[in-house]
């Protein structure tokens, strides 16, 4: 894991405010997403959540335009809204219980299928049992 990856979204968000800035500083035009992307080297997908956590808390505001999505910021002292640690991710506490869960069920079929069969194989010894029983009939 990099350090990137280890950011939280209260660091993440100044990183990308101040992409924002330095863009429309360099370029003389506000940017666009994939020019954020770029500068900080993450992906579509961080990019794409921390510009709307943004957008939502009226730190930075978005405009759809002939030439696509540009990025202005609104009020960065916003930002100091969002808890400089993260939370524990909701979405990460809610896989780790359905892989719980899987897991759970794996073990229960597994169970299952062993009774099962064993269930079968008494089930065969039983007639094979009765088969000779009638052969030693049969036979005598």
């Amino acid at each position: 894991m990099t350090t990137k990856d280890k950011l939280s979204l209260y660091e993440s968000a100044h990183l990308f405010v101040a992409a924002v800035r330095l863009l429309a500083h360099r370029d003389q035009t506000p940017p666009d997403l994939d020019q954020v992307c770029q500068m900080l080297n993450l992906s579509g997908e961080r990019t794409g959540f921390i510009c709307r956590r943004l957008e939502d808390i009226g730190a930075l505001e978005t405009v759809k335009g002939a030439y696509g999505v540009r990025l202005f910021v609104r009020d960065h002292l916003k930002i100091e809204d969002i808890p400089k640690e993260d939370a524990p991710d909701k979405l990460q506490n809610e896989l780790s219980k359905f892989q719980t869960a899987q897991q759970n069920a794996a073990s229960r079929i597994a169970a299952l299928q062993a009774d099962q069969k064993k269930k079968k194989k008494s089930l065969f010894e039983e007639m094979e049992k009765k088969l000779r029983a009638e052969i030693e009939k049969k036979k005598s």
